[in-house]
């Protein structure tokens, strides 16, 4: 081991009682992080071991994927849908580190599957599980780099990959300010396969050996149908156009509050029909009209956690809120409906005429809009986005989202477009015609898994 990772493994052997007080706070919040907490650190109690005829022996190979969290978790999900059929037999271990993505993976699980905690990055939490599962490949999901992970994986010849990889340039820069330890953790990988060229260039600067760009497996994701087609039955209900802020973050509910306040005084709303920045109040083509009594709110956080924070936040500006969990048959009649249910962005985007894009209003990078476009909901997007910058600018030059500078802006342009319906109906084209455009990276990367393993003999 070298000096660079004993004094990291020291430190993360340090951080364990800071890690175990860290789980029982969020626990508070997220019970499911009170779950099996000793499997963090590698003790699994009565998860079967590998050797145990009854797990290992009637079936084929175990494939083990880490999907830290929900966006992650989702992207494994179109992974295995395209993985099965070539690997029939095989077994998944499915490890995560957040509450939300094992409660998302644990609807993956066939018969013979496991799902438990990723390893704390300790060498012996990580000998413990590479022992107990004996795994033939490793897929980590999308950033997850963990040097003893990596390191133990390489000591005993198990293939591991990065797949549907992506690294922004802020995270380059943290790369590179700790290239003593990440710099062998990349190169030791067995293959990266990028979600972009962009991506690939800035992993090959970090130190990694990327092997393919076979672009992002969330373009891959079919819409549930059900989910989508209530949605819409719901849309055409309405007599209010619905303007949804998509997965929104800490700090963007206050700001599209004030935005959304501004416009009930202003009342004149025009956006540029081209997609570029525009100001309020300038016409692109003609002003459309609207205002925030013309128009119906939803608002869904991307964090259950926030459900109850998000609804005091409203109400205290004087609106009255409709929670999902309250509806049956219908959205009950309120100023702002809160979607306050997981799993269900495919009904929320089907009830929506527009949607804003969460995490992109504040510096947070922007969340997944490939999901929004897939069902055919037009975005506004604000200006950070470099957690999906390639797909981001893509949309935006294709005609499938428009940018703004801010939140006035865009709850401006979301406005008008949907005021607007023939301009909306020619976004709504353009964002399926981009979706269907970038599909194919599930086989691709699939079949790479195969390959691999093939090649291996894993």
């Amino acid at each position: 081991m070298s000096p660079a990772r004993i004094l990291y493994s020291v430190l993360m052997a340090g951080a364990q009682p800071l890690l175990r007080r860290k789980l029982r706070r969020r626990a508070v919040a997220e019970p499911g992080y009170a779950h099996a907490v000793e499997e963090r650190f590698g003790r699994y109690g009565d998860a079967p071991a590998a050797a145990d005829a009854a797990w290992a022996g009637a079936a084929g190979p175990l494939v083990w994927i880490h999907a830290v969290s929900l966006g992650e978790t989702r992207a494994a999900g179109i992974l295995l849908g395209a993985l099965r059929p070539l690997l029939p037999g095989m077994r998944l271990l499915l490890t995560h580190g957040t509450a939300t993505g094992r409660a998302e993976g644990a609807k993956l699980l066939q018969p013979g599957d496991l799902q438990v905690w990723q390893p704390w990055d300790t060498p012996g939490a990580v000998r413990r599980f590479l022992e107990r599962f004996r795994p033939a490949v490793g897929v980590l999901m999308e950033t997850e780099i963990w040097p003893n992970l990596i390191a133990g994986c390489k000591a005993r010849g198990v293939p591991l990959v990065l797949a549907n990889a992506r690294l922004n340039a802020r995270s380059l820069a943290g790369a590179q300010r700790l290239a003593w330890l990440s710099r062998p953790a990349y190169g030791a990988l067995t293959a990266v396969w990028a979600q972009t060229a962009g991506d690939a260039e800035r992993l090959r600067v970090a130190g990694a050996r990327v092997d393919r760009v076979f672009g992002n497996l969330k373009f891959d994701v079919v819409p549930d149908a059900a989910q989508l087609a209530r949605g819409r039955t719901w849309r055409d209900a309405s007599p209010k156009p619905v303007v949804l802020l998509a997965s929104s973050r800490e700090g963007e509910e206050a700001m599209w509050l004030e935005a959304v306040q501004a416009l009930a005084r202003t009342r004149p709303v025009a956006g540029a029909r081209d997609g570029s920045p525009v100001r309020a109040g300038v016409a692109g083509g003609g002003p459309a009209r609207a205002d925030a009594g013309t128009l119906q709110w939803l608002v869904v956080p991307r964090h259950p956690q926030r459900f109850a924070e998000v609804r005091a936040q409203i109400e205290a500006a004087g609106l009255s809120v409709a929670c999902r969990s309250a509806w049956s048959t219908a959205p009950v009649q309120a100023d702002v409906w809160l979607g306050d249910s997981m799993g269900e962005m495919p009904l929320y985007y089907g009830l929506a005429h527009v949607a804003l894009l969460g995490g992109s209003f504040a510096p947070l990078g922007g969340q997944n809009l490939i999901e929004a476009a897939a069902c055919g909901c037009p975005v506004v997007m604000g200006p950070h986005t470099f957690n999906f910058a390639e797909a981001a600018d893509n949309a935006q030059r294709a005609g499938a989202a428009l940018r703004a500078t801010d939140m006035p802006q865009g709850v401006s342009m979301a406005a008008a477009l949907a005021a607007d319906t023939a301009w909306r109906s020619r976004v709504q084209e353009k964002a399926a015609a981009f979706s269907a455009e970038h599909r194919g990276a599930a086989l691709a990367t699939a079949r790479a898994v195969v390959e691999l393993m093939g090649r291996l003999g894993a």
